[in-house]
């Protein structure tokens, strides 16, 4: 399997600029990453890098540069827990991003997963890197199943650092990238996989997942409300909570958005009107 994979790899992987970066251009493509597609990520990625090529260049912006510069890349936490790490790491760190996964694992905004693929990608440290692309594939390959459980197991986590050659760098890459391309969630090109014949989960007939799989809806959600709001921000310098309201169908859903984006330090008030926070 591993040299089937990573000969695969060789042959197919897609050109992404944050294959051939800094270690900082790879922890702001991993913070980007999170839960968006790699399409909407490029161009933003490119800007930032372009504007903040280092993460002390990004601690010495305004929190309103960092949030507008974001984008419509959803989850603008994330901006700001990026924004947060880059003034520890130029503070802390010599403005180097730190190899250590005990360290990365304290910077703001980085989980376990996090830590595991800047450590690969930007160190090639051969660390456990389990995102759900890679873990779908081990799913179907090696356990037989549809989808992998919500989250890893401590048994799942031990047989799959178990399965890493000597350039556990490569195998991560290559894994997502399989995981990505041909053993993808929806419509998996099953006829074009190299490792058809010893995918357990083709040979038992494609059983179906027994797990009730939940699609994350966006209309409507307070979600979409909280990103109206900071999207009309980053398009206005300030605004008052009567005009806001007028971008959405339910008050209260826009001030309940409100107390929650001041509580993440998204927005802050200024007077009677809002902005995003500087």
């Amino acid at each position: 399997m591993q040299q089937v994979v990573l000969d695969w790899f060789d042959q197919n992987k897609r050109d992404l600029p944050w294959r051939n970066t800094t270690p900082w251009g790879v922890m702001v493509s991993e913070f980007m990453l999170q839960q968006t597609p790699v399409i909407r990520v490029l161009p933003i990625w490119n800007q930032w890098l372009t504007k903040w090529p280092t993460a002390l260049d990004l601690s010495l912006a305004k929190k309103s540069e960092v949030i507008t510069a974001w984008g419509r890349l959803g989850y603008p936490r994330r901006a700001l827990r990026l924004y947060e790490s880059a003034g520890i790491i130029a503070r802390d760190f010599d403005n180097q991003v730190p190899r250590a996964i005990e360290d990365l694992r304290a910077l703001p905004g980085v989980g376990e997963y996090t830590a595991a693929a800047i450590a690969a990608f930007a160190f090639r440290e051969p660390a456990l890197v389990l995102d759900v692309n890679i873990r779908r594939l081990f799913a179907r390959v090696i356990d037989g199943v549809e989808h992998p459980t919500s989250s890893p197991s401590q048994i799942e986590r031990k047989l799959r650092y178990d399965l890493i050659p000597d350039d556990g760098a490569t195998w991560a890459a290559a894994t997502m990238e399989f995981g990505a391309l041909i053993c993808t969630s929806k419509s998996p090109l099953c006829t074009q996989c190299p490792l058809k014949r010893e995918c357990a989960w083709r040979n038992a007939g494609y059983p179906p997942t027994e797990q009730i799989r939940k699609s994350q809806g966006w209309v409507g959600t307070d979600r979409q409300c909280r990103g109206t709001i900071v999207q009309a921000l980053r398009e206005n310098e300030k605004l008052s909570q009567t005009a806001l309201k007028k971008l959405w169908h339910d008050g209260s859903q826009i001030e309940k958005a409100l107390k929650t984006l001041i509580a993440d330090g998204l927005i802050e008030t200024t007077g009677k009107s809002f902005q995003l926070a500087n």
